[in-house]
């Protein structure tokens, strides 16, 4: 229904999802800018960042695809609408994800995987069938943990039921983090992104392996692998959560 909605006005249409494409590709402008003054940052090169900022959009951009409109969870739960959800033939996460279904967020993936193309052409890698077969692994494990917080910060909002700015700040946040190198930042937010908030098996540990660049934390090469593994125990995790948190649902009372 909400994209037979947004497709009847084509042009309209056309013009959002540009007007996406171009408001996601400034924060790329700001990498751009910094490497006008600096030649590494972190002392990685802009093809290197280019390419951990290629991976993060895109792979956020499909979780904000599918989970983007999990944010109204919140307003569902206070004004009531949420209970029609749950007397409808269908899961009740299917329908909050469908909720308001953004299609022109296709822009923030267009616009992340020109900049992985990009990246990919312009980075020095030797490319072995490892480091290939990694790249299209790590889009789809890195869509799937960005999913897994979503959910998880929707299951938060039963508690919460307004939180949809702690949830961004997970979600936008946790993918602005990993456009840039691991180097830049402390150690221990690398270690709380990797093993408490495992955001890092996103792009920053397998991008590390496919770059040939050592990892802050000097994990073992195996764990360039892992992502697949990471993100299904995200996901099984954030399943919990929102199960707690829909049975502990109680409506509005009105």
């Amino acid at each position: 229904m909400w994209i037979r909605s947004a497709m009847t006005y084509r042009v309209s249409f056309g013009v959002t999802v540009f007007g996406n494409l171009l408001v996601t590709g400034l924060d790329f402008v700001a990498i751009l800018l910094m490497f006008s003054q600096v030649d590494s940052l972190g002392g990685w090169t802009l093809p290197e960042v280019t390419f951990l900022y290629g991976l993060s959009a895109t792979a956020f951009g499909i979780a904000d695809l599918v989970f983007g409109s999990m944010d109204v969870l919140g307003a569902r739960m206070r004004d009531g609408s949420f209970d029609t959800l749950l007397v409808r033939p269908a899961p009740v996460l299917a329908q909050v994800g469908a909720d308001h279904f953004a299609l022109r967020r296709l822009g923030r993936i267009t616009q992340g995987a020109l900049v992985l193309g990009w990246a990919l052409l312009s980075v020095d890698v030797v490319w072995t069938p490892a480091k290939v077969l990694l790249v299209p692994v790590m889009l789809v494990s890195g869509a799937a943990i960005f999913g897994a917080l979503f959910v998880a910060g929707a299951a938060f909002q039963f508690l919460a039921q307004d939180a949809a700015e702690v949830q961004n700040a997970f979600t936008y946040g946790g993918t602005t983090l990993l456009q840039y190198p691991p180097t830049v930042f402390g150690k221990d937010l690398v270690r709380g992104v990797t093993f408490m908030l495992p955001l890092a098996f996103v792009n920053w540990v397998p991008g590390s392996y496919v770059l040939g660049r050592p990892y802050p934390l000097g994990l073992q090469q195996w764990v360039a692998f892992t992502p697949p593994l990471v993100a299904v125990a995200c996901c099984a995790l954030a399943g919990l959560a929102w199960r707690a948190g829909l049975r502990s649902y109680r409506s509005t009372g009105s």
